[in-house]
């Protein structure tokens, strides 16, 4: 005769080795995942020197489906990490050049007129690409910047009244130079804050540029196609189910709102400085990366230093300085460095759920 004892035995057995296969089950999806991202950084880093911190913004707005908007002089491997990336990942690289002459048309694609058939045919533009690359972005007029804002926030572009999705995954980058201001249009402050992160990208060292003149006078390095688009939807779909714990949403939320409302978290001095701070997209965008960045870094669970690497990055173009702090000599990252020096990090979670 079987007894209630016996049977809850039973029942808490196959409980805790359903839990134990899941648990295993879930140990071996992040090895595979973080064997697939090492091997994918591994193919890049073959053909791009140094650049480190830069591409580590990249695979994180990849892997968070994120935009990304990069500051930096010319010829600092921006086009090529993109290129090499597109290349590793089995999917479609576009490059647009912006200039003061393109139209609309010229991005998203156009109806064109078929004599032989007698009918209008949709030909699609060059954003119909999975990693696109909108070189000097500033140099286009305000209504060819904003006909990336469709395709960026909804993924799709309308012609003639009718839509088309672009390709998944989609990442655009655009490029911006802070050394020639002559000829360029500011970018409207909707469209910026379309994008996850801003990032500075500064010269190599000695020893990198060295690394770089050797490489380019060899032989070429053949880039070796290591994971596919599809394979990339599944990291996506993985990095989305990493732990935040409430305590670092919370962190997040205190960074942006201390930007907004400097008086309520002890700063009243940076009131001046001010003249907008960020939207609630910056608190989303802080936690999806550093959600994504646990990620490439072999981590089922957020830190707080995930969060605070990414400050910087998701906060810098959101913030609309005075007049006074231009004239004191202030940037966005010195007054968002006095913001993170004033919110406290919150303590490291002591259990994280399997």
């Amino acid at each position: 005769m079987t007894t209630t004892s016996d049977t809850a035995s039973a029942n808490a057995s196959a409980s805790a080795s359903a839990s134990a296969s899941a648990s295993a089950s879930a140990s071996a999806s992040a090895s595979a995942s973080a064997s697939l991202m090492e091997r994918l950084l591994y193919e890049v880093k073959r053909v791009v020197v140094g650049q480190d911190r830069f591409l580590e913004r990249v695979m994180v707005a990849l892997l968070a489906q994120g935009h990304l908007l990069v500051e930096g002089v010319p010829g600092l491997a921006k086009t090529l990490t993109v290129r090499t990336l597109a290349a590793a990942l089995s999917g479609k690289f576009r490059r647009i050049q912006f200039t003061p002459d393109l139209v609309p048309a010229d991005l998203i694609g156009t109806r064109i007129y078929n004599q032989k058939t007698g009918e209008f045919g949709t030909t699609l533009g060059p954003v119909f690409a999975n990693l696109l690359l909108a070189d000097e972005i500033n140099r286009a007029p305000a209504k060819v910047q904003s006909a990336l804002l469709e395709v960026m926030q909804e993924r799709q572009v309308t012609i003639a009244g009718e839509s088309h999705s672009v390709p998944a995954p989609f990442v655009v980058m655009a490029t911006q130079n802070p050394i020639e201001t002559e000829g360029t249009y500011p970018l409207p402050e909707a469209q910026v804050d379309r994008f996850m992160m801003k990032v500075l990208v500064d010269y190599p060292s000695d020893e990198e540029e060295f690394v770089i003149v050797e490489r380019v006078i060899g032989p070429p390095t053949a880039v070796a196609a290591v994971c596919t688009t599809a394979q990339l939807a599944e990291l996506q779909h993985a990095c989305r189910q990493i732990y935040v714990d409430p305590s670092l949403i919370g962190y997040a939320v205190k960074l942006v709102g201390a930007t907004r409302r400097p008086d309520k978290h002890g700063l009243p001095e940076l009131r001046k400085y001010l003249q907008y701070g960020a939207s609630p997209r910056a608190s989303i965008a802080l936690v999806e990366a550093g959600r994504a960045l646990a990620f490439l870094r072999g981590r089922s669970y957020v830190l707080p230093e995930d969060l605070t690497d990414l400050a910087a990055d998701t906060l810098r173009h959101r913030l609309v300085l005075s007049y006074e702090a231009l004239s004191e000599g202030l940037d966005a990252d010195a007054l968002i460095a006095k913001v993170m020096a004033a919110i406290p990090v919150p303590d490291k979670p002591l259990q994280h759920p399997q």
